[in-house]
């Protein structure tokens, strides 16, 4: 039988760790991140949601975007008796904002589980997020990063309907249709179809 210290958490512990990667094609010319804290691991109870949006005061982490909704999503995080780990669930708290989880729309209030590595999309943005498991049970940590180029190119899920533009800088009949059949570019070295 355990005693009340041996089953609080230590400092010891490792925790869970969600790294959240973020991508807006506008992040260089406008202050977008200004309010994110960019490079320090935060540490988060496991019964408090995260939530993303613009409202300072209702979220979590704020994006300093007047076309982001006051509050856009949640991250809550849960455990089930048949995993040791944290898991998570992503809800669309946007009334008017889409968002797409790895391809799959949410609807307003919707949620759905969290994979363990998903590409999230609302707006302009694209949020890669990874989860990487832990010990701990009752906190975890988050990570804040930029990413210099678009998630969905480094994963291979780039926006369905665009047509493939080769090297050439122009789209022309010869090469409108490449992606449907082949990789978007012969130098590829990661053949990605869609």
């Amino acid at each position: 039988m355990k005693n009340g210290s041996e089953s609080m958490e230590t400092e010891e512990d490792l925790l869970t760790l969600l790294h959240i990667k973020l991508y807006h094609p506008q992040q260089s010319c406008r202050g977008l991140y200004n309010l994110l804290p960019l490079g320090t691991r935060s540490r988060h109870s496991a019964d408090d949601p995260l939530r993303l949006g613009r409202d300072t005061q209702a979220c979590t982490y704020c994006l300093a975007d007047p076309r982001v909704s006051r509050k856009q999503l949640a991250l809550s995080a849960y455990r089930t008796p048949q995993s040791p780990n944290i898991l998570f669930t992503i809800q669309n708290l946007s009334q008017r904002g889409r968002l797409s989880v790895n391809g799959s729309s949410l609807g307003h209030l919707e949620k759905m589980d969290l994979p363990d590595k998903a590409l999230i999309r609302f707006g302009e943005y694209e949020v890669l997020i990874v989860r990487e498991p832990g010990e701990a049970k009752a906190s975890f940590e988050v990570d804040l990063e930029v990413l210099p180029v678009p998630p969905s190119r480094e994963t291979c899920t780039s926006k369905p309907g665009r047509e493939p533009v080769m090297d050439t800088g122009s789209a022309n009949q010869n090469t409108a249709g490449l992606g449907k059949e082949g990789p978007q570019e012969t130098d590829e070295t990661l053949i990605c179809y869609s």
